[in-house]
This record gives C-alpha cells, structure tokens and sequence, in this order.
C-alpha cells in the first residue's frame, strides 16, 4: 500500500529516469536482449512493430491462439531480420531457456497467469495494462513479481510519452505550485466492434479498468498517492446490447478524494460526436495549469498567455520509448517507471472507480488494496 505522504522526491527522480532511459545506448552482441511475444493481436502487432526499432534486441519466439494473427506476427519480425519460432501454447515457449523477456499483450482476463507464469521460470516481463481483473489478481501478480529474479514492467506507456514526462516533472518539482484539482475526460467513439472481448465485462473488466486506466495512472502520478475513495455513476445508454450481449458501460463519471484535499474528476463516454471533445488530461495548481497532453502550461495571473514546455525527444512515440525503457531495464536490472507496485495502485484505482458504479455508493481504498 501506498503511503498517503510518499514523498514527491521519488516521483521527481522517477520522472528523471522516464527521460533518462528513453533512447538506448549502443550495445554490443553479446549484450542482445531475446524477446517472446504472448499475443499479437491490434495492440501486441503494435507493440511488436514497435519492438523491432529497439536497439539490441531479437525476437526470437512468438505465441497467439489466432492462425492469422500468428503467421503476420511472424512474417512482419522476419521481414526485419529476425527468426522467431511461432507457438500456439504459451507455457511451452516459456520452457525455452534462451528467452529472456516476454512482451504479454493478450485480454485481460488472461495478465494475472501468463504474467506470474513467465516471472516464475526468471523472465523479464512487460504486461499490457490494467494489471489484472480484480484487486486479488493483482496482488498475487505484485507478489510474484517481488519475488522474481527478472523485472515487471506494465503497460502504462503514457508514462513515457515526452509531453506527459516533461508535464510531470515540473508538477512535480513544484511548478505549478501546490497541486489543487484533476480533471480529465476521455470522450470518443465506441470501441472496435470486432473485438468482442472488449464488451465482455468479465474478460476485459469493464471499460474504467481497461480503457480508462491509462489516465487514472497518470493522475494517481500527479497527485503521489493513491485515492482516499471514489465516487461514481454509469450505465449503457445508447449501445444497449450492441454489440449483442454487451456487458461493458459506454458512460460514466467518477469523483475521487485524495489526500490533502485534492479531487479528481473524470469522466468517459463512447458516443461523442467526430471532432467535439476528445481527450483532456489537466492538472491544476495553485500558481498555474497544465495540459500534461500537450506540455501547455498557463499561470493564474489575468494576463498570462499559454506557454508550452521544452519537450525532449517530442517527436517519438510512448510506446517505443515504453519499449525501449523496458530492455534497458531488462538488460540492467533496473526497476521500471511503471513497476509491479505502481501498476497495482492504478489498476486498483480504476477498480474503486468501478465498484462504486456498481454498487452506487461510495468505495474506500481500504476495500480493494487487498
């Protein structure tokens, strides 16, 4: 658990270490990190395209239960130079003793045990986010990944994005001021209607815990603890059974309390219009605001003008840099930005959101830090 005063002096230094671990140095081949894939799908062929940029490295096995997704897996990491062997079972690619790290990018449901199975025979792993399906899971994965002799990195790559880590790192170093109010939205069209588990609330664990935790992460980094309680509404309003058998909200808002007095606000919804609201991810302080999304920065004062920061590396992408984080952590045993613990506090913060908008009454942190 969380200490409600952690200090801010770790946030700053993680956030120094987010830039610091962005670009890899020149490795030479011996120092080459052999990388699995567990699941190549729209975000594991993502991240796997993304993968094969990362000095140092070879993709040497991949595994998905989907023929198709499995041969353009592999024919895209050949066509890079690589040689992967394509497996159907995961467990029998993690018996290989000439792997090194596993990339898991598969529904939720299935985090908590290919992430514990591939930390128990010594694997490096970087698991998609949210950690798990329930505040159980997510324990059994933080303890597991306590005990292992590789790292955990989780998917939380928004961490890495240059304009969120230079926003983060002058909220942080006290420069918009005491930080008062968080307020973010995620408004846009519904999901992918293809991929059906995303509307299966038992294997994706909701929207809020799958979708949603990408910002809640950011605001629990911005604030330096995790939430006191939450209180929230949602329900289907528009895409009643649509797709068919649809269990998943496409709306919902949620307040938190955290410590020191400081709300967060945030709500979701899967039917704005093209082009109206979009994302917004702001914090407020009492000397100033920031758009951590796109580093612009505005003080109180009546005549101040908006100002964007000195944004380094602003042009790469998060997942890369995310990537590229990861087997520099591998390769120097390093404890990553967005680790085991850090994953936990934020997929539990989306779960407490999620819980009182089930059980329509207030959640306190006491009843899902299991």
């Amino acid at each position: 658990m969380m200490n409600n005063d952690l200090s801010r002096r770790s946030f700053v230094s993680a956030s120094v270490a987010a830039s610091s671990a962005a670009l890899l140095p020149a490795q030479s081949p011996n120092d080459t990190v052999r990388v699995a894939f567990i699941g190549v799908g729209n975000r594991g062929s993502y991240l796997l395209r993304n993968m094969l940029k990362v000095p140092g490295i070879n993709v040497v096995a991949i595994c998905d239960i989907d023929p198709d997704h499995l041969k353009s897996a592999v024919d895209a990491a050949v066509a890079a130079g690589h040689t992967p062997e394509a497996y159907t079972e995961f467990r029998k690619m993690l018996d290989r003793k000439d792997i090194d790290a596993v990339v898991i990018a598969t529904p939720v449901d299935l985090h908590k045990e290919m992430a514990i199975a591939a930390l128990e025979v010594g694997k490096n792993v970087y698991c998609e986010k949210p950690m798990a399906l329930n505040p159980e899971q997510c324990r059994m994965v933080a303890n597991a990944a306590k005990s292992a002799k590789g790292i955990f990195q989780a998917g939380f790559q928004l961490r890495h994005d240059p304009n969120r880590a230079a926003s983060m790192k002058l909220i942080h170093e006290g420069g918009i001021g005491k930080v008062l109010f968080l307020q973010a939205y995620r408004h846009t069209g519904d999901l992918p209607r293809q991929t059906l588990w995303y509307f299966d609330r038992s294997r994706s664990g909701d929207n809020i815990v799958e979708q949603a935790c990408h910002i809640i992460d950011l605001m629990v980094w911005a604030a330096g603890s995790h939430p006191l309680r939450a209180y929230g509404t949602g329900g289907i309003n528009l895409y009643k059974d649509e797709p068919p058998g649809r269990t998943t909200m496409d709306n919902y808002a949620v307040i938190y309390d955290f410590p020191n007095d400081v709300r967060f606000v945030f709500s979701h919804i899967y039917f704005d219009p093209p082009h109206f609201s979009g994302i917004k991810e702001r914090v407020y302080g009492s000397q100033a605001a920031i758009d951590i999304a796109t580093a612009t920065l505005i003080e109180l004062s009546k005549q101040a003008q908006p100002r964007t920061l000195e944004v380094p590396d602003a042009a790469q992408d998060s997942t890369y840099l995310s990537l590229a984080a990861f087997i520099d952590n591998a390769r120097g045993r390093k404890t990553p930005l967005n680790d085991a613990e850090s994953a936990r506090i934020s997929t539990l913060t989306a779960m407490m959101g999620r819980k009182s908008i089930y059980e329509k009454r207030a959640v306190d942190w006491a009843e899902v830090d299991v």
